[in-house]
């Protein structure tokens, strides 16, 4: 047993991706608290769609793929604010219109690179087995920005989560904290297409905060809880990629996802018993 549990990290590569993989899960969760409760995830897999044109963009001119998919991100996410205000759109049609746009932009890009574009579709579909060490560091410190501004304005946001009119009545910028709080999905976005890539990054941001949010009413324990549950997933995530020879990024979403339904399941099961009259 004992060799069954050491023996994938055994491998430097491993090692990396099981430090990697609960480094972004972790974070996921995170921000995918506030995600959950003010109901973005469909902002949050527009965002991730609109970083692929960047990634492209980079990839053909050499440059930190991080870097492009970060501008093109969070241009995206001040688009959909001034499309909305200013094209007379909904909301949810602007965000419809700029992710599929930047993503079919992206598409187009790589369908013009001649040769085999396997570190593309890495960006695609995730790869948290190829981090290398840089990338490691590169993740940290994005991760320690988010979780620094998360901690410094948990009171702000958790009371623009539940009641933006108060806050608003209350003086507090709204519009600008939610410029932030779509900055802080793009940030967690970059720092994810490694380990889960550009198409399942949403459900890393989604999946284990709706877990939680199943298991407890209280926004602090949602938030342990999610943390929690997402760092479990990526550690089984990659027992399963290791020993069924399996994609990693694809393994760790399915673990959070059955761990989703596996604690809905639960929940109806026990639900007449603890509610019973």
């Amino acid at each position: 047993m004992i060799e069954f549990l050491v023996a994938p990290f055994e491998f430097g590569f491993m090692q990396r991706a099981l430090l990697g993989g609960v480094l972004v899960a972790a974070i996921c969760a995170l921000v995918g608290t506030y995600v959950v409760l003010r109901g973005l995830a469909f902002v949050g897999d527009a965002l991730a769609h609109a970083a692929f044109p960047g990634v492209v963009i980079a990839y053909m001119l050499k440059g930190n793929i991080y870097l492009g998919a970060m501008l093109f991100a969070l241009a995206t996410a001040l688009g959909v604010g001034v499309v909305s205000r200013h094209g007379r759109v909904s909301h949810d049609t602007a965000i419809g219109i700029l992710f599929a746009g930047a993503f079919a932009l992206g598409v187009l890009l790589m369908s013009t690179i001649q040769g085999y574009t396997v570190d593309l579709f890495s960006f695609l579909f995730g790869n948290v087995l190829g981090i290398s060490e840089r990338e490691l560091w590169l993740v940290a410190f994005l991760g320690g920005v988010v979780v620094l501004t998360i901690t410094v304005l948990y009171k702000e946001l958790l009371l623009l989560s539940f009641d933006p009119t108060v806050a608003e009545a209350m003086g507090y910028p709204v519009q600008a904290f939610n410029h932030l709080l779509l900055g802080l999905i793009a940030v967690t976005i970059v720092i994810s297409i490694q380990a889960v890539g550009i198409i399942l990054v949403v459900a890393l941001l989604v999946t284990p905060s709706a877990t939680a949010y199943l298991l407890t009413q209280r926004f602090f324990q949602m938030m342990v809880l999610g943390v929690v549950l997402a760092a479990l997933a990526a550690v089984i995530g990659l027992y399963l990629s290791y020993y069924l020879n399996v994609a990693s990024g694809a393994a760790i979403v399915l673990v959070s996802t059955c761990l989703f339904f596996l604690t809905l399941a639960g929940r109806r099961l026990l639900s007449p018993v603890l509610f019973r009259s």
